[in-house]
């Protein structure tokens, strides 16, 4: 088996940017998630209440992070992957979670305030903010960026093949916004993944992905749809919920070598 794709979505709930390699952080992937949207209260905001921040797309330049409208891709904006200059430190919600985020400047939160139609802000997760993973979960010491609950994703192909030979109209992975997809192996698979490597470095598989509505969004137009979550519900449900994915965290005390994972590495399963 091997990695396939890897995926990187800066600002939380917008389009991802597909990279050859990645560095791995504690958080998770290098600059995934670090970004996020919120209401002045600093509560997060997602493709869940919001579909159309789909249509937001994101890509690096540099060391500047650019975000444009597709419908219409005049309207973009740009501003540094690793911002010093903020507005004020604010308290922010992500699901049962709190953290302290920067709030980017006026002239940001106007521009995604317009392209959404709805007053936000735009925050940023600086090195001294620890979000904790769930403690059921995780590991003392463990964090995670603006991610929902976990540092990494892992989804196989033959995941999404077999999901697709099942649907009249197949979807694409983006809608499952993985981190990691690899090649090889059995349709979900990866359920029973403990731990593996990837290249030299270790991760630990620690809880299946718990789906929403999101994946029923499509990412190209904004709009949400009946599929793929009303034929997941016929044979992924457990507990009343659509499974799909791995949450994974990575094993940075057990891993050697430079920490970076790369489109082509060898996955090798642990015993």
């Amino acid at each position: 088996m091997k990695v396939s794709a890897i995926h990187i979505y800066p600002i939380k709930s917008l389009g991802g940017i597909s990279l050859n390699k990645a560095n791995l952080t504690p958080q998770g992937l290098e600059h995934d998630r670090r970004f996020m949207l919120t209401d002045k209260n600093g509560l997060f905001m997602t493709q869940r209440s919001t579909a159309t921040m789909a249509l937001l797309k994101t890509k690096i330049e540099g060391d500047q992070l650019v975000v444009w409208n597709s419908l219409s891709p005049k309207h973009k904006i740009t501003f540094p992957l690793k911002p010093r200059h903020f507005s004020k430190q604010q308290t922010v919600e992500i699901w049962d979670d709190t953290c302290t985020a920067n709030v980017l400047h006026k002239g940001i939160n106007k521009w995604f305030s317009k392209q959404l139609k709805q007053d936000c802000q735009l925050v940023y997760m600086p090195e001294n903010s620890h979000r904790p993973v769930d403690k059921r979960y995780g590991k003392k010491g463990e964090i995670v960026s603006f991610a929902d609950g976990y540092p990494i994703l892992l989804l196989g192909d033959a995941s999404m093949d077999d999901l697709n030979t099942r649907l009249k109209k197949p979807v694409s992975a983006d809608r499952f916004r993985a981190n990691i997809l690899f090649n090889g192996g059995t349709p979900f698979e990866e359920d029973k993944w403990g731990n593996f490597s990837i290249n030299t470095q270790q991760f630990r598989a620690a809880k299946l992905c718990t789906r929403c509505q999101v994946p029923n969004i499509n990412q190209q137009t904004g709009k949400m749809e009946k599929e793929p979550n009303k034929t997941l519900a016929t044979f992924r449900k457990k507990n009343k919920n659509i499974k799909m994915g791995q949450n994974l965290c990575w094993e940075k005390d057990k891993s050697k070598g430079k920490a970076t994972i790369a489109v082509g590495d060898k996955i090798r399963k642990g015993k």
